[in-house]
């Protein structure tokens, strides 16, 4: 004799936790949150700023013509921040599958659409490397201006975190490193080697990342120190910290716009609701302020 028994099964009544990608671009961006579409950055650019002159501070100097005060034009420009770009996110539920099923809820499908407009924010904002200074292998291994790729190692990362120091210094943006500060963002592996240095060098940072493994964000040897997976291949991002601009529309960020009943493609209307939220954006990287944000070239 075989009984066919339908056994009692135990379900999660909700989603399962997802593996959300870090975001870091609300630290190495100045976002800007605006309802305009254009948002203006004058700027008198280096070739254009007034000379300094020389007088000649003697009796007889301060009688010539020479010696009068000159006047000296200045030029200004313009650059703007264009928010023109769109990109949206969408989900539809039909009204049936909201009532019968625990997992199609609006809640977590919002939630859910929100963190990936962050995800996506945060690879637009490494993807417009082409607008940043070359950093890469200059010859043997240095690290200077020059698109040649980098290969990372746990010997030479202190190396990269210098020649960005390097650069920022040679590009005369002191203040604004002091004042905002510098960082990288590193590929998982380049993080790993990053956190075998810390590691194996110093005393109060070698013994934290020893107990803990170092911390996303940390402040070591002058820049601060991110993760990411949204790199393009063979792009890191470092420099000064809120050079590039991130525009973002401020009424549309961040809202879930719900649409009940949404047109069929083919006729009539869907028996369901609709959600979505979108991002619109843009970017712009000053003139400058360029030479300060790299594009460090990797293997």
């Amino acid at each position: 004799m075989a009984n066919t028994i339908v056994y009692q099964a135990l379900w999660e009544n909700k989603l399962a936790q997802r593996l959300d990608r870090p975001q870091n671009w609300k630290e190495t961006n100045d976002v800007v949150y605006t309802d305009t579409q254009t948002y203006n950055f004058p700027l008198v650019s280096q070739a254009n700023e007034p000379a300094v002159a020389t007088l000649t501070n003697t009796a007889a100097g301060r009688s010539t013509l020479s010696n009068v005060i000159p006047f000296i034009d200045v030029t200004e420009t313009n650059q703007t921040l264009s928010i023109v770009t769109a990109e949206i996110d969408s989900v539809y539920l039909d009204y049936a599958d909201q009532a019968q099923s625990n997992y199609a809820k609006m809640a977590e499908m919002g939630t859910l659409l929100g963190k990936k407009i962050g995800e996506r924010a945060q690879a637009i904002s490494l993807g417009n490397h082409a607008a940043w200074t070359n950093l890469g292998d200059v010859g043997g291994g240095v690290v200077g201006l020059g698109a040649s790729l980098l290969t990372v190692s746990a010997s030479n990362v202190d190396d990269i975190v210098r020649g960005v120091i390097e650069q920022i210094y040679t590009a005369n943006g002191f203040n604004l490193y002091k004042e905002n500060g510098g960082f990288i963002e590193w590929r998982p592996a380049d993080w790993t080697l990053m956190t075998q240095f810390m590691q194996a060098n110093g005393f109060n940072m070698a013994d934290a990342s020893l107990k803990d493994g170092a911390s996303i964000g940390v402040d070591y040897l002058g820049l601060y120190h991110y993760v990411s997976t949204a790199h393009t291949a063979q792009h890191l991002f470092a420099g000064v910290r809120g050079v590039q601009k991130l525009g973002i529309l401020k009424s549309t960020y961040g809202r879930t716009y719900v649409n009940e009943m949404p047109a069929s493609s083919t006729a009539g209307s869907l028996s369901g609701t609709q959600i979505h939220t979108r991002l619109d954006y843009g970017l712009l990287v000053p003139t400058n302020l360029l030479p300060t944000v790299f594009d460090v070239n990797v293997a």
